[in-house]
C-alpha cells in the first residue's frame, strides 16, 4: 500500500508537470497509469480474498516500475526492440534449419523390423516432437555425443547427420546470429548515443543564448558569455561536484573575461569524464632513515618484490593443502602452515607501514591497491591473534582449522594484486569495471526478465516434482511401469542425477533453475522431467526461456563486452602498465561511440533551437 501511493503521487506529480498534452503522447506515463490501477485492483482483490489466493497479477507486472523511472533501462529496451525483426529473421532460418534435419532424421531414423536397431529411433526421432527436442538441444551441444551414440555403434555413416547439423546450426547460424546482434544492437545503441549527444549540444547551446543575449538581439557569431556571469550560475547548478570544479576551473582560463560559442561548448566536455583523484605530495623528512625509506618503498620494484612474496605465499599454500588433501581436520598438523602464514603476514604488515611512511596516510591511501593490501592486511593480522588466543585455551579443533582456512582464502586474494601490474590483465579487469559501470541498464533489464520468467515458473510449476520419500527403496532402473507414474531412474534423467534442488517451488530456486538452464549444459534434463511430470506443453516455456536468455541476451552481452574490450585495448597499446588505470577516465558509454558520432552543425542547433516551444530567443 505505502509503495502504490508512492507510485500514485509520483504519477500524480509527473502528469501535472507536464500537462495534458505531453501526457496523451508520453506511453510510459499511459502504462504507469495502467499498471498502477491494475495492481490497486489486484491488492483489493487479494485483501476481500484475505489474502489466501495464489495468483497475484501484479507480481508478474511489478517490473515495469523499474523500467520506468530509468531513462537508460528505456533507451536500452528500446534499441532491443528494433533489433528484435533482425534476430526474428534469424531466428526463422534456425527454426527452418531445425525443422529440416528434423524430417530428415525421422526418414533417416525409422522404425525397423529388427528390434535391436530401433535404438536411435526408440530414444530420439520416436515421434515428432521428440525429434524436434532432440536436435534443439543437440544445436546447444548439451546432448552431444548422446544423440548419435545408438545409431552411431551400428554404422559410422550415420555420423554425418549430426555433423552437419551441428555445422550448420551450431557453429554457422548461431555465430551468425551473434554477428547480426552485435551490429544492428551497436548500430542502434549508436544512434541512441547520438541523439544524447544532440540534445547535450542543443541545451549548452540554449544555455550559451541565454547567458549571452537576455532580450538583446544580436547574430550567434558577436555573441559571448561573461566568465562572472558563468561561474554565478554554475554555482547554483545542480551536477557532480567534481564536473563543476573541473569546468569552473577550465572557465577560469581565459584572460580576457569572455567565452564564444565554441569554447562554451567545449567547456562542458568534462560532463563526459569520470572523476580522477590526483595522489597528493609526499611528506617531507629531516631525518636520512626516513628518506631512505621514502626513495626504498616509494620505488616501482618494492611492488614488483611484494608480488613475488604475494606469489612464494600462495605457492607454500598449495604445497601444504596438496601433502594435506586427504587428512581429515583433527589429522591435519597446521604447525607448519601457521609459521608460514605468521612469517608472510609480517612481511605484509612492515611492508603496509613502511609504505603508510614513505608517502604519507593520505597519499597511502591514494591507491586503491594500497587500500586493497591494507585491508586485507589488517584482516589477516586480526584473524592471526585470534588464533594465538585459541592456541592458549581450550578450543575446537574445527574452530582453530576454520580460521586457518579462512587466513589462507584471504592470503589467496590477496594476490590478486598482480591484477594492475600486468597490462593484459590491467586491461581486462578495468572492462569488467566498465561494464559494471556502464551497462547497468543491461543487467537491470536482465533481472525484469529474470524476474517475470521466476514468477511464471512458480504459477506454472510449483510443486510439479517432489523429491520421493524413501530414495533407498527405488531400484537403479526405471519405475515408470511398476508406479504407473512418470518416476524414472535411468541413466541421465533428472531423478538419476538427483536434481532435485532444482525445482519451481519458491522464487529463490527458480531463479537458480532458470540461471542452469541458461548456461544450457545438461537443459534438456530439466525439460525432459518437466515434460514428464506436467505436460509436454511445458517444453515451450523452457524453449521460450531459452531463446531469451541465451540466444538474445548471451549473445547481447557478448557484443557489448567485445565493444567496450576493443575500444579500451586500442586506446592502451600506446600507454604504459601504470597508463591503463587512467583509460576509465574516458570509459563513458558517449566516449566509447565517440569516433563514430557526427557532431551537429551550428545551423542544426540554431534552426532546432527556433522551433523550440518552451524557448522564445530573439536573434
Amino acid at each position: 500500500v505505502v509503495c502504490l501511493c508512492i507510485f500514485i503521487l509520483d504519477f500524480t506529480v509527473k502528469s501535472y508537470l507536464i500537462g495534458w498534452e505531453e501526457f496523451r503522447m508520453n506511453k510510459w506515463l499511459i502504462g504507469y497509469i495502467v499498471v498502477i490501477t491494475a495492481s490497486v485492483i489486484d491488492w483489493m482483490l487479494s485483501v476481500s480474498m484475505a489474502c489466501n489466493e495464489n495468483l497475484r497479477v501484479r507480481r508478474l507486472i511489478r517490473p515495469f516500475f523499474l523500467l520506468q523511472n530509468s531513462s537508460l533501462m528505456k533507451k536500452t529496451l528500446k534499441c532491443i526492440k528494433k533489433t528484435l525483426p533482425e534476430i526474428a529473421s534469424v531466428i526463422l532460418l534456425l527454426a527452418l534449419h531445425l525443422c529440416l534435419f528434423t524430417m530428415i532424421g525421422m526418414l533417416i531414423f525409422s522404425k525397423s523390423d529388427d528390434p535391436k536397431k530401433n535404438g536411435e529411433w526408440e530414444t530420439y526421432f520416436k515421434n515428432l516432437p521428440k525429434s524436434l527436442s532432440s536436435l534443439l538441444v543437440l544445436l546447444t551441444t548439451a546432448n552431444n555425443p548422446d544423440v548419435m551414440i545408438p545409431a552411431y555403434s551400428l554404422n559410422r555413416g550415420y555420423s554425418i547427420f549430426f555433423i552437419l547439423f551441428s555445422v550448420f546450426g551450431t557453429y554457422l547460424l548461431m555465430n551468425l546470429m551473434t554477428a547480426i546482434i552485435y551490429n544492428q544492437f551497436r548500430g542502434y545503441l549508436l544512434m541512441s548515443v547520438q541523439t544524447s549527444i544532440i540534445r547535450r549540444r542543443l541545451g549548452i547551446r540554449a544555455a550559451f543564448e541565454v547567458l549571452c543575449c537576455p532580450g538583446r538581439g544580436h547574430t550567434s557569431t558577436q555573441s559571448e558569455v561573461a566568465v562572472n556571469m558563468f561561474l554565478q550560475v554554475m554555482d547554483r547548478v545542480h551536477m557532480k561536484s567534481y564536473c563543476r570544479q573541473a569546468i569552473i576551473k577550465a572557465a577560469q582560463q581565459f584572460p580576457d573575461g569572455f567565452i564564444n560559442g565554441e569554447a562554451f561548448q567545449r567547456l562542458f566536455n568534462e560532463l563526459d569524464k569520470d572523476f580522477m583523484k590526483e595522489h597528493p605530495p609526499k611528506p617531507e623528512y629531516s631525518s636520512p632513515v626516513l628518506q631512505l625509506i621514502q626513495c626504498i618503498y616509494s620505488h616501482f620494484y618494492i611492488t614488483v618484490l611484494g608480488n613475488v612474496v604475494a606469489l612464494a605465499n600462495v605457492i607454500c599454500i598449495c604445497t601444504i593443502l596438496v601433502l594435506n588433501s586427504e587428512k581429515s581436520a583433527s589429522e591435519k598438523n597446521n604447525f607448519y602452515m601457521e609459521i608460514l602464514n605468521c612469517i608472510f603476514i609480517l612481511y605484509y604488515l612492515i611492508e603496509m607501514l613502511l609504505k603508510i611512511v614513505a608517502f604519507g596516510w593520505r597519499g597511502y591511501l591514494s591507491y586503491r591497491n594500497n587500500i586493497f593490501d591494507g585491508f586485507l592486511t589488517v584482516l589477516l593480522l586480526a584473524i592471526q591473534i585470534a588464533i594465538f588466543i585459541t592456541d592458549l585455551v581450550p578450543r575446537h579443533v574445527m574452530a582453530l582449522w576454520e580460521m586457518v582456512r579462512l587466513v589462507n582464502m584471504l592470503i589467496v586474494f590477496r594476490f590478486l594484486r598482480i591484477i594492475p601490474e600486468i597490462k593484459l590483465m590491467a586491461v581486462v579487469a578495468s572492462t569488467l569495471v566498465d561494464l559494471v559501470k556502464n551497462l547497468r541498464a543491461f543487467a537491470g533489464i536482465l533481472l525484469v526478465v529474470y524476474y517475470v520468467f521466476a514468477v511464471l515458473g512458480t504459477w506454472l510449476f510449483q510443486g510439479a516434482i517432489t523429491p520421493p520419500s524413501n530414495m533407498s527403496l527405488i531400484s537403479d532402473s526405471s519405475t515408470e511401469n511398476k508406479t504407473g507414474g512418470p518416476f524414472s531412474m535411468d541413466c541421465g534423467t533428472f531423478e538419476q542425477l538427483e536434481y532435485w534442488p532444482n525445482n519451481f517451488d519458491d522464487f529463490a530456486s527458480s531463479l537458480v533453475l532458470l540461471y542452469n538452464i541458461m548456461v544450457v549444459n545438461n537443459w534438456h534434463v530439466f525439460t525432459d522431467a518437466y515434460t514428464r511430470y506436467t505436460t509436454e506443453w511445458s517444453l515451450v516455456y523452457f524453449v521460450a526461456w531459452w531463446l531469451t536468455s541465451s540466444v538474445m541476451w548471451v549473445n547481447l552481452f557478448v557484443a557489448l563486452i567485445l565493444e567496450n574490450f576493443t575500444y579500451k585495448w586500442d586506446r592502451s597499446n600506446a600507454l604504459s602498465v601504470e597508463d591503463v588505470e587512467r583509460i576509465a577516465y574516458q570509459s563513458t558509454v558517449q566516449l566509447i561511440f565517440r569516433e563514430h558520432v557526427q557532431e551537429p552543425t551550428e545551423e542544426e542547433l540554431l534552426a532546432q533551437l527556433q522551433q523550440h516551444p518552451h524557448l522564445h530567443l530573439s536573434w
